[in-house]
This record gives structure tokens, C-alpha cells and sequence, in this order.
């Protein structure tokens, strides 16, 4: 979208090839207490280039190259500590069971990795934010709501975006004036106005508003920006009209039937190698309070029908219609650590073979508390218009299961977002994140 520079991803792409390239040369200088020899950077640099791709890959699972990676420091640190985890183990990996070439590089690799992991934490964290944050368009931001705040605290907070904003009118706590913006956009050289069409207010205004087309102001509705900034929707800003125009249960008919196709062939094998860990389960679960291997929940499946899938049991008694906390004393010992790793939604697998279930899409709410939170969301029974999955958009971005109405909200707003945009690239992306979460959750 325009909100996104078009070479920002490439510049970053750059920059982390340039730091892996460079942590080699620098490593090899300390290692040999000497600028490196070009037969000597070649020996090395050819099987560490190698790894290079994979780790790039990494990168691009754990979202390094999309926007949110950069909108604040903390997500930030967090994404690249866990993919710099994993690059270690591909490194190590590589060099020690594949032979590389024929080195085994113990000292110079552990230098490397120190190295590489401390440039590439300066160049994401200082210089990237210098290198793509120069040069900013300014941009007006009208409308009401908490979706105005968050926006500028993402937008002026981060790098990855080709405008700021300059300045904020909030309409619950002012009025909209046309004289006031035009003074605004001359004295503050505004080039961009986000605003919500949709807004009572602002639409009488537009009319007025429409003349700043003469003097090249370019106008984008507020929903479409938050969309590409959160990579979810403004729940907010929804209406009727925008579901009409947006959601459809039969607008991707071939996408569907391609996809059911795919959950089969995919779902198949998974589920025999699954079987290899049963034994294990249902020896600890006997072995820890001696109750039932699995059990059967009634869950809300496609079209808001109640669907049965099987899941291992990970709880003292049910939890029909209750929120599960983190630490909540009705999972069982064994159960905490069956749910971290969500070896429990394995034998769902089965669902999926037989239809009620897809591998990707919104997870199904257990029916109790499906039903109140229909009645205390609006359009919350909308996210049940497709089949559900095993993962979704909102269980990669999300870090920890909804435990209240407003987290709830949030997985709605991410929901919303994969029912406009799913597709194959969609899916993929959510498989590869849930496998990466997986692996991250794993390490702890």
C-alpha cells in the first residue's frame, strides 16, 4: 500500500545481507588478529553464505520485513531474539552434522554468531530507524475514536512508513472546521489527509474538504491505513456497509475447494506421525490423575453450526463458557505443558480429514461461550461465515489466547482482517509464523 515505502523491505533485505557479510570479515580479523586474506574470506565466506538464505527465510517467517516489525522497540527485540535463536541452531546445524564444505569452524563460528547477532540488534534497532524514518511526508489525521491515537503512536513511531503526522484533530473534542484545516495543511505543508469518510461530520465536510485537490493534498480513508499498519481491522469503524461490500462466504468458491484439497493432503500424513506420541500422552495422563485420554467439545464450526472435535484432555473439569487463565488450577500437571505446546489440538487433526475443521482459519469458540460473546460484540457471529481452523491470523499475532472481552475484540479485529485478505500467500504465511511460534514456545 502507498502508506509503505516500496523500497523499504529491499533496503532492509540489503542492510541484513551487508551485517551478515561484514560480521564475517570483522570475526575473522579478531580470530586472526589481521585483516583476512582474500584466499582465507573466501574459504570461509562461501558455506556461511550458504546460510544466508535460510536465514533470510527466518527473517521473513517472524516478520522482519513487514511493518509491524518495526513499530516498536520492544516487538521489535523480541522478533529478532527469537529468529536469532533459531538462525544459531541452523548455524550450528550446518556446520556440525552437514560438514560445510569440510570446516568446522568451532572458535571462528562462535565469534561469528556473537558478532552477527550484536550488529544485526544495531543496525535493526539504531540506524534502521535513521535510514527509512528521513525525509517523511506530513499528514493530517481526522477522526474519533481510540483507533486515532493508536495510529499516530505506530505511524509517527515507527520507520517503515513514507509519512508522519504532523497534526491530530480529534472530533469528540473539537469541531470541523474547514478554514482551521485548510490553515493547518499551509502552515504545516500537510500533503496527506487520513480521515473516515464514513464519520456524519466529515462527510458534510467534504464538499469543502474537496478543494484541497487543487493544491495536491492526497486524501485516504482512516480504515484502509489502519488495516495496513495493524495488518487487522478497526472494529470500530465497521459497519454494515462495509461488510456487504468486503465478506462473502462464496466470492472465493475455487480458493475453497483448492484449499479443502490441501487440508486433506496435508492433514493425512501429519495425523499418522501424530499417532507415534498417543502412547506417550496416555501413559502421563493415566500416570498424572488417571482420567480419560480425550475428550469431546461442542464448538461453533462453519455458519454458526455446532461441530464436535476431539481434544486431549488438559483439564480437571470442563471449561464450558470460562475464559482459561494462564495459571489456571483446573489444568492438570500434564495438561500445562500438552497446552504450551498444543499437543492437545493434535487429534484435531481428525477434524480436519473429515471437514468440520481447516488447517488455517478463525479458531472455533467452544458454543457457551461462543454464544455470549455474540451477544456482547457486535457482528461477532460474522467470523463463523467460514470454516474454522486449526490456526489462524489472530493465533500468530496475537502472543497468548484471548482472557477477556477487549483481547477478545482484538482476535475479532484480526479475524476480520483474514476473512477480507484470505488466500494462499495468507495461509502459507500463517502456517510458517505457527510453526515459528511453535519452535519459539518449544525453546522456553
Amino acid at each position: 500500500m502507498f502508506i509503505h515505502g516500496q523500497k523499504s523491505p529491499l533496503i532492509l533485505l540489503l542492510g541484513d545481507v551487508l551485517v551478515f557479510v561484514f560480521a564475517l570479515w570483522l570475526t575473522l580479523s579478531l580470530r586472526y588478529l589481521g585483516i583476512p586474506s582474500q584466499a582465507l574470506f573466501l574459504e570461509h565466506a562461501i558455506p556461511f553464505a550458504i546460510l544466508f538464505a535460510p536465514w533470510v527465510i527466518v527473517y521473513v517467517i517472524v516478520g522482519l520485513y513487514d511493518r509491524q516489525a518495526s513499530m516498536t522497540k520492544g516487538i521489535l527485540f523480541r522478533t529478532l531474539f527469537r529468529a536469532q535463536v533459531v538462525n544459531i541452531l541452523i548455524a550450528v546445524t550446518f556446520f556440525y552434522f552437514n560438514g560445510a564444505a569440510g570446516i568446522t569452524p568451532k572458535t571462528i563460528l562462535l565469534l561469528y554468531l556473537i558478532i552477527s547477532s550484536a550488529l544485526i540488534f544495531l543496525w535493526r534497532m539504531k540506524f534502521v530507524p535513521f535510514v527509512l524514518g528521513a525525509n517523511r511526508e506530513r499528514a493530517l489525521l481526522i477522526g474519533r475514536g481510540k483507533e486515532i491515537f493508536e495510529l499516530e503512536h505506530a505511524v509517527n513511531g515507527g520507520a517503515n512508513y513514507r509519512f508522519r503526522f504532523a497534526e491530530v484533530i480529534d472530533l469528540d473534542a473539537q469541531e470541523l472546521v474547514a478554514e482551521n484545516i485548510f490553515r493547518i495543511v499551509r502552515e504545516r505543508e500537510i500533503s496527506i489527509v487520513v480521515l473516515n469518510v464514513n464519520d456524519e461530520i466529515i462527510r458534510k465536510s467534504l464538499p469543502e474538504l474537496y478543494h484541497l485537490l487543487f493544491v495536491h493534498v492526497y486524501f485516504v480513508n482512516i480504515q484502509a491505513v489502519y488495516e495496513s499498519v495493524f495488518s487487522k481491522m478497526a472494529l470500530d469503524l465497521l459497519d454494515y456497509e462495509w461488510f456487504l461490500e468486503n465478506i462473502s462466504a462464496y466470492q472465493k468458491r475455487s480458493y475453497d475447494g483448492i484449499k479443502r484439497l490441501m487440508d486433506i493432503l496435508i492433514a493425512a500424513p501429519l495425523m499418522l506421525v501424530s499417532c507415534i506420541i498417543f502412547p506417550f500422552v496416555y501413559i502421563a495422563i493415566k500416570l498424572d490423575d488417571g482420567g480419560p485420554m480425550f475428550i469431546f467439545q461442542e464448538r461453533i464450526g462453519k455458519d454458526n453450526k455446532i461441530i464436535r472435535i476431539p481434544k486431549m484432555r488438559s483439564m480437571k473439569t470442563s471449561d464450558r463458557g470460562v475464559w482459561v487463565k494462564e495459571q489456571d488450577d483446573r489444568i492438570t500437571r500434564v495438561g500445562r505443558f500438552l497446552r504450551k505446546s498444543r499437543i492437545d489440538e493434535l487429534p484435531q487433526l481428525f477434524s480436519v480429514l473429515t471437514g468440520s475443521l481447516s488447517l488455517v482459519g478463525p479458531r472455533p469458540d467452544i458454543c457457551d461461550l461462543g454464544a455470549k460473546l455474540a451477544e456482547e460484540i457486535p457482528y461477532y457471529a460474522l467470523r463463523s461465515i467460514i470454516k474454522p481452523g486449526l490456526s489462524g491470523w489472530a493465533q500468530v499475532r496475537q502472543e497468548n489466547a484471548p482472557q477477556s472481552l477487549e483481547e477478545t475484540r482484538e482476535r475479532l479485529a484480526y479475524d476480520f482482517y483474514y476473512l477480507k485478505h484470505r488466500s494462499f500467500s495468507l495461509d502459507i504465511k500463517i502456517a510458517l509464523q505457527t510453526i515459528a511460534t511453535l519452535a519459539s514456545r518449544a525453546g522456553r
